[in-house]
């Protein structure tokens, strides 16, 4: 049955004082931090915050860090599912709208910092929210593209019978996206949701502190905090900085992420419940909140019956067969002539910035295309190599899971970026790095660090949602390790590693610009590489506003990104929606 009910341990429903006292508490703490926040965020413009390298300072710094991470992240949700309903939904969209999402997953984050900062700035003259909406949406960029990914697949993927079953009873749009699709693609949406917070602290040094024209933007939060102790060279505050993150990280994995993964099974597609279910104090704590059970009955279970009856199919009007099937087709028109015209502008805007670019401009990026490509194609295949049979060893063992997703969810969250100081010092002692083309193999390693977790955290998500009567089954017919693996695993978590493996390609593009030229202690490491063309590029454009070789190096990426998709991960994803469909 399709969804599970929940499962309901003992005494997990009766009412428990401490649990609204325990909600109670942590409501008031974050409305009080909020209003707090957002004081100071409407006060006056303070782009150059003096950082603190002393240990008290951390708890509102990573406080901070997280409110711009849960505010990208919300928007990340709420554009991931529009962008995925509408891309899996309408054909016609999605030839435009997949591509859009291979480009925009492959533009980096500096990529887009010196535009989007200085639109915000100019929004925003007198307030400090201008900044700090910019550096949420530059962190939004770096954590939405897996979410939209993953729901669009997981859309894609829904068996034809429950389609049907749902056209049977007559369901509205509304009642098939939050009874059907939305349950469906939430175990996957859960565990790319993970990722993307865990991308999110990836970038969040680059979000909270960079240079922007001729002064350099420092945003209090953990990010800036570590940014400033690996300029200073500050090992000690470096480990003080991944310290609080990694409590933070622990503290989001007890009262969010695992209450979270244990909600979710209830969403899986079986018809035999398995025997070990996820399972949270926490959720089972709220379970037994008089609050939350009192505010979901009086508010929100009367919305989401209002929603159901305002979009169910008896309330809508009847559609005439003239009219407005040609008004929707003149409305998809002037759509496409729109959207024509606007690329058509930004192609020729593009072409015409691009205009002053040197010959030796041009054989830059086309060698740093090349190296780039071949660092991004290794990274992934060790990352595929370790991933996928210890993905589906947790994936299948709920006890392991237990400890290990909070662990996956630590590295994944703790960034590269933070850990590159302390790699390149090891590596500059023992001389296997050098200013210049010496960093060469070092950039694969930490593109390694911040892409394979896109893969892992998929393929254990592929690894969970695979039903339980298919397991029992492979073992009632004893199916030997290969068969299990040719028969029952690959097939299971093929569209989830399908996701997996592109979102980790466009991680590795991204995280090619802090990989390949990274400033260290008043010198510059680099390597030849798309990433360094960009940074550099970046570099210069905040100071000289020559954007004609950042656009350009973009431009590149984008392409290579796009080439590669259309050619290799859109057949794949095809083939998942057929051969790899779990269906009848």
């Amino acid at each position: 049955m399709f969804p599970q009910p929940a499962r309901i341990l003992p005494n997990e429903r009766a009412p428990s004082r401490l649990a609204d006292v325990l909600v109670l508490g942590i409501g008031l703490t974050l409305f009080t931090f909020v209003l707090s926040a957002a004081r100071n965020w409407l006060g006056p413009q303070s782009p150059t915050a003096e950082i603190s390298r002393h240990p008290s300072a951390l708890p509102i710094y990573a406080a901070y860090s997280v409110l711009r991470l849960g505010v990208a992240y919300a928007i990340s949700l709420v554009f991931a599912l529009a962008y995925g309903y509408a891309a899996a939904h309408n054909k016609k969209a999605e030839k435009i709208l997949i591509p859009m999402l291979d480009i925009l997953q492959s533009i980096p984050v500096l990529s887009f910092l010196p535009g989007v900062m200085l639109a915000m700035a100019a929004l925003f003259p007198s307030t400090q929210i201008g900044i700090e909406l910019g550096s949420i949406l530059l962190i939004f960029t770096g954590q939405v593209w897996n979410i939209a990914f993953s729901f669009y697949s997981s859309l894609n993927s829904i068996p034809r019978e429950l389609y049907e079953a749902a056209r049977v009873n007559r369901f509205s749009r509304w009642q098939q996206f939050t009874q059907l699709e939305l349950p469906y693609s939430t175990i996957g949406v859960v565990w790319n949701s993970m990722m993307s917070v865990a991308g999110g602290w990836f970038f969040l040094m680059v979000c909270e502190m960079f240079p922007l024209g001729d002064r350099q933007v420092r945003l209090p939060g953990l990010g800036s905090y570590i940014q400033t102790a690996a300029y200073e060279g500050d090992i000690r505050a470096i480990l003080w900085g991944l310290g609080a993150m990694v409590a933070v990280i622990v503290l989001l994995d007890q009262l969010v992420w695992r209450p979270a993964i244990a909600w979710s099974d209830k969403f899986k597609f079986e018809q035999v419940e398995s025997a070990a279910a996820p399972q949270s104090a926490v959720l089972n704590l709220l379970r037994r909140s008089r609050a939350i059970d009192y505010i979901g009955s009086k508010a929100i279970s009367p919305l989401a019956e209002r929603c159901v009856r305002f979009f169910s199919a008896k309330g809508m009007p009847a559609i005439d067969s003239g009219s407005p099937a040609r008004k929707t087709n003149w409305l998809g028109r002037l759509t496409m002539a729109a959207l024509v015209a606007a690329a058509l502008y930004g192609i020729i805007r593009a072409a015409m910035i691009m205009a002053n670019l040197t010959t030796l401009d041009l054989a830059e990026i086309g060698r740093g295309a090349g190296a780039t490509f071949l660092r991004v194609s290794v990274s992934l295949l060790i990352g595929a190599a370790w991933t996928i049979p210890v993905g589906v060893w947790v994936g299948f063992n709920p006890r392991v899971l237990r400890f290990a997703a909070p662990l996956a969810q630590i590295a994944a969250s703790i960034p590269a970026t933070g850990l590159f100081p302390v790699v390149l010092l090891v590596l500059m002692r023992f001389q296997m790095v050098h200013p210049g083309d010496g960093l060469g193999l070092t950039s694969v390693l930490l593109m390694l660090l911040g892409t394979q977790w896109y893969i892992l955290f998929n393929v254990i998500a592929g690894a969970t949602a695979i039903p339980t009567d298919l397991k029992e089954a492979a073992a009632i017919f004893r199916f030997g390790r290969w068969d299990r693996w040719r028969l029952l695993i690959l097939p299971g978590i093929f569209p989830y590693l399908i996701t997996g493996l592109v979102t980790a390609a466009g991680g590795a593009w991204n995280a090619s610009i802090v990989a390949e030229y990274i400033p260290f202690q008043e010198k510059v490491l680099y390597t030849t590489g798309l990433g360094a063309t960009i940074s550099r590029a970046s570099s210069e454009a905040s100071t000289t506003g020559n954007f004609s070789l950042l656009l350009a190096a973009t431009v590149a990426m984008a392409l290579m990104v796009v080439i590669v998709n259309r050619n290799v991960w859109r057949r794949l994803y095809r083939l998942a929606e057929t051969r790899f469909k779990l269906e009848t």
